[in-house]
């Protein structure tokens, strides 16, 4: 008898280091694979959610989150849009836990690829970047965009690098 309880014990005690080792895989793998998610993918996944915006001048921007790209946002904020690049942000409010793989050619639309589209429309902008400039986007570069600034006309070049945000509507 005293032999079957040391081997019932011994028993338990496998079951037990076998279950410990699996809880530790597994929270090792989901570290892993938390550790490798970017904040586009969990940004993707926010597509028709409010978010609050805490941008690196202090200035917060806020509205729907109706597309992304790598290195941008853009917010729905009541019909005006507000096109936000990533660098530019500090803080998010409102992100779902989960993320959302970026498709290729997502991946590959970069804020100068944003810009341009809002230069071909000939869109009125306003473009914060320490300053508050309103116009048309003339041109974008690879690293700049040129502003026709109102009501003068004269042209503003600002590096992509000092943006906040542009807004259109």
């Amino acid at each position: 008898m005293r032999w079957d309880a040391l081997f019932r014990d011994l028993e338990a005690q496998a079951v037990e280091l076998e279950a410990s080792d699996w809880r530790a895989e597994v929270a090792q793998r989901t570290r892993g694979e938390r550790a490798s998610i970017e904040l586009a993918a969990r940004v993707a996944a926010a597509r028709g959610r409010e978010l609050s915006l805490s941008l690196r001048d202090g200035s917060r921007a806020r509205g729907v989150l109706t597309d992304s790209g790598g290195e941008w946002l853009l917010l729905d904020d009541s019909g005006r849009e507000r096109l936000v690049p990533a660098a530019a942000i500090a803080g998010i409010v409102g992100l779902p836990a989960r993320a959302e793989q970026l498709s290729a050619v997502e991946e590959r639309l970069t804020i100068a690829s944003a810009l341009r589209a809002l230069s071909r429309d000939r869109a009125r902008v306003q473009v914060r970047c320490g300053v508050d400039l309103v116009g048309m986007i003339e041109r974008v570069g690879a690293d700049h965009l040129d502003l026709a600034a109102e009501p003068q006309g004269s042209v503003t070049t600002v590096p992509l690098s000092g943006l906040l945000e542009v807004a259109s509507g």
